[in-house]
């Protein structure tokens, strides 16, 4: 019962103990008890109940009883770090037990070698154990065994034996009320999942097994680490350390299982190292070595001794030492059948190159390298990343291509795995070192062409395809109904003064499960094999336009001109001197914004001309005088384009990629040509664009008021060939995809524009930071305008800094009129700001808008 109904078996437990029992009933009721702490609370106070039920059973005179008893003891033991007393009241326990009662503790051995990391040892019991269970008919017990066989397999790296044994035991769970067992089965389902590449159904199936945990009222430690580890293969390193750290002070709070602990603190130190901070992982990393060591888990020990030399190498450390540590660590892994083995072989050899230690560099990657063709796809990125990384130690550019190039196609089979966007973009970061690899090795042999071929194969790919919409997702769309009224109450409030903590917390749990509930999704848009032509991009150009390519290799701007048949290459300045730069212009902008601050515009105005040399360096001299397409990295996407002075009277829009400039180049307008104009509340100037522009299109839908509510709103939106939208818009740099643009009953967020069929052909966002973006992988962009252009937005024109509403108007007024006439949104818009009046606060807001796309 205490794995059916556990809170019940507890309380049962305790009565029993108070009605004066036999010694055989009280050793039952102390182990029940001692189980429960054991799993899910205090160690001591478990050592201490099944301690009790060992001796009562003696006294009992039962020697299946003792048995049963001594194994129980024996896994609390293990989880409490006293692995030699623990595996001798196990091995006391095989040869008291006898029959079906030997059989189950043979399962518990089992399952403590698993602890151990004792995987083979772990197989032969249960091999010794199912039959007997079996024979005994014993369904639950025979599930456990097939569950635990199968983890042990999938540590191993043998997933089809390990999907057998799920199914089979999820089948017999299927007969049982074994509630707490049957959540684990659900946890195991998502393991097995994550292990075969499918991170979408990982999550889904771990949701659901913390949903099931939770109703029991047990907490379960192995479901953080798990679900650590599939957070970091989503790219979501932060989330998965701050879930592990957590984790880790309730673990502590209640006294609970040293070995939990141990595992947390390794899966927080993979985290850590994974998220950029090398030095939290260094200590987690350190003292998870030690635990384990203390333990006498080596299996585990050897994992962790590999993140702590990832951690010190991250740190600057490289060093002959660590070339040894990495090696031995890499043979111990192999001779465990570690799927781990060629990471560890691929960072000895990392480290021997940065040494110049070509002998022992070639030997640990060639090792590293034979797990290019089998496995996972992150097993199969390793092997292709040693494989490339060896042929530029021989200087063979060639044989490093076709190794980047075999590695990234891997990683894109696996992304279209991946449903929501922004697992997409995060798991672009698993590929930086290729592509980084690519970019040097195409310079080197094919100049700036292939380098540009190089850049575009590693740049906004997730733009490529539009996310996956859940079509019927009942759950998904109240809570974006009830996240909207929940927002809408809070702000409602904030402005009232009034506090609003309760509403804050309730917002951020349906944030959490929206979120949640979007990773689930899987892929349904397969790569379409398009693969980027740099003549195509050139004949589209023709002879007027010119298209820069912003690419970065090893800190600094190289800036790829394409224009009139050529690709050219110019060297920028350094990104980080670009990037601050691009700071100080966004913090004089925000100042511009307001009256009083003129003396702040010639400050401005040479920090654009600073970035211009940055940024285009000797590439501004050779633009011409035709438009301009602007492709600039992700970690660049804050440069406010019409501040620099080569582009400030020009015709110039602004893409992720060429690819998607080519795309929005030859999306076909909707017929119809339906123009929609919103008015969303609380904006200083009430919108004052929109009602005149209502007057200018008699045919234009226009919502504002009450009928600018987000359902409403969104169905207008669909289809439509131009909307204008003037609302307040948030920018959410915790979580972009909330960024929101302000509606009359809340906010409309950027989940709720990925359920569009088609986004509006043309659309302006005449407010603040609708064009802020986060950048997320290897050269993502997570926001409102990179969520519109897969899914049929040709142009957007939308703003990157705070602006004055009151000089927008004009702006906007001065744009439309533009696209009236047959302008394009950069001709417009470049014509609207020319037409601005010549005080600061007209022209920062003119800077701050930017047209993306080529509408």
């Amino acid at each position: 019962m205490v794995f059916a109904a556990p809170n019940q078996a507890l309380a049962r437990a305790e009565e029993v103990l108070g009605s004066d029992p036999s010694p055989l009933h009280a050793s039952v009721a102390h182990q029940v008890i001692g189980i429960w702490q054991r799993d899910w609370g205090d160690m001591r106070i478990a050592l201490d109940h099944l301690r009790r039920a060992r001796d009562l059973a003696a006294r009992a005179e039962s020697a299946d009883r003792e048995a049963d008893v001594l194994a129980a003891l024996g896994v609390a033991l293990v989880h409490a770090g006293r692995t030699r007393q623990g595996l001798a009241a196990l091995e006391r326990g095989v040869e008291v037990g006898s029959g079906h009662t030997r059989a189950r503790v043979l399962f518990r051995r089992a399952y403590a070698s698993w602890v151990l990391g004792h995987h083979r040892a772990a197989l032969e019991d249960v091999r010794r154990a199912v039959p007997v269970l079996r024979q005994a008919d014993d369904v639950i017990w025979t599930a456990r065994a097939l569950t635990l066989r199968a983890t042990v397999h999938l540590a191993l790296g043998a997933v089809e034996r390990a999907d057998a044994d799920f199914t089979a035991a999820e089948a017999l769970w299927d007969t049982t009320g074994q509630e707490h067992d049957k959540a684990d089965a659900v946890e195991s389902r998502g393991l097995a999942a994550y292990r075969s590449g499918n991170i979408p159904a990982a999550l889904r199936l771990l949701d659901e097994a913390q949903e099931r945990y939770a109703k029991l009222g047990t907490p379960m430690f192995m479901l953080n680490i798990r679900r650590c580890e599939v957070l970091m293969a989503a790219g979501l390193a932060p989330e998965a350390l701050a879930e592990a750290d957590a984790a880790i002070g309730v673990l502590d709070g209640i006294g609970g299982q040293s070995t939990r602990k141990a595992e947390l603190l390794l899966a927080a130190a993979r985290a850590a190292r994974l998220a950029g901070d090398a030095h939290t992982a260094i200590a987690r990393a350190d003292m998870a070595v030690r635990l384990f060591a203390g333990q006498r888990r080596t299996w585990w020990e050897t994992h962790a001794r590999l993140v702590l030399i990832e951690a010190r190498v991250a740190a600057g450390r490289g060093s002959g030492r660590l070339v040894a540590d990495a090696a031995a660590v890499a043979d111990r892994l192999a001779s465990f059948g570690a799927p781990a083995a060629p990471e560890a072989s691929l960072l000895a050899g990392r480290i021997a190159l940065g040494l110049g230690w070509r002998e022992d560099a070639q030997r640990h990657l060639e090792v590293a390298a034979r797990s290019r063709l089998s496995g996972p796809p992150l097993a199969r990125m390793t092997g292709w990343a040693a494989q490339a990384l060896w042929a530029r130690a021989v200087g063979s550019d060639r044989r490093v291509l076709e190794a980047c190039r075999r590695g990234l196609d891997v990683l894109d089979d696996h992304r279209t795995t991946l449903g929501a966007s922004e697992l997409r973009a995060r798991a672009t970061a698993q590929g930086a070192e290729l592509a980084g690899l690519a970019a040097r090795a195409s310079l080197a042999s094919g100049g700036p062409r292939r380098l540009l071929v190089w850049s575009e194969r590693w740049r906004a790919t997730v733009l490529s395809a539009p996310p996956t919409r859940p079509p019927a997702d009942p759950e998904l769309l109240s809570g974006l109904t009830a996240f909207r009224e929940i927002a809408a109450r809070a702000e409602a409030a904030r402005m009232e003064g009034r506090p609003v903590p309760t509403l804050e917390r309730e917002q951020r749990r349906l944030e959490r499960e929206i979120r949640s509930r979007t990773l689930h999704m899987r892929g349904d848009a397969p790569g379409d094999g398009y693969r980027f032509d740099p003549r195509r991009l050139l004949e589209r150009l023709g002879d007027d336009v010119r298209l820069v390519e912003l690419a970065v290799l090893d800190g600094r701007v190289q800036v790829l001109l394409c224009a009139q048949g050529r690709v050219r290459r110019f060297e920028g300045g350094l990104l980080a001197d670009a990037e601050r730069e691009a700071e100080h212009v966004q913090a004089g902008l925000r100042r511009l914004a307001h009256p009083g601050a003129e003396a702040r515009l010639p400050v401005v105005e040479a920090a654009g001309r600073r970035l211009e040399e940055l940024l285009l360096g000797p590439a501004a001299a050779q633009l011409g005088s035709g438009p301009v397409v602007v492709v600039p990295p992700g970690r660049l996407h804050r440069v406010p384009w019409a501040l620099l002075p080569s582009l400030r009277e020009r015709v110039f829009s602004v893409s992720p990629s060429a690819s998607s400039w080519l795309r929005a180049r030859e999306t076909v307008p909707p017929p119809g040509g339906r123009q929609v104009l919103v008015r969303g509340p609380g904006l200083a100037t009430g919108g004052a664009e929109v009602p005149e522009l209502a007057g200018r299109h008699g045919s234009a839908t226009v919502l504002e008021y009450d009928d600018a509510r987000v359902p409403r709103v969104l169905a207008e939106l669909d289809g439509a060939a131009l909307a204008h939208i003037a609302a307040h818009g948030t920018f959410r740099a915790d979580s972009p995809l909330f960024s929101a643009l302000r509606m009359a009953d809340g906010p409309l967020i950027v989940h709720d524009f990925e359920r569009l069929d088609r986004s509006p052909y043309r659309i302006i966002l005449s407010c603040c930071d609708t064009a802020r973006f986060a950048s997320v992988g290897a050269d993502e962009l997570l926001g409102l305008v990179t969520a519109l252009l897969p899914l049929g937005t040709a142009g957007v024109v939308a703003c990157s800094a705070p602006v004055n509403d009151e000089a927008v108007v004009p702006l906007m007024l001065t744009l439309h009129k533009g696209l009236g006439a047959g302008a394009s949104m950069a001709e417009a818009l470049r014509d609207a700001r020319a037409s601005l009046p010549g005080d600061s606060v007209h022209q920062a807001t003119g800077w701050a808008f930017s047209a993306f796309g080529a509408a």
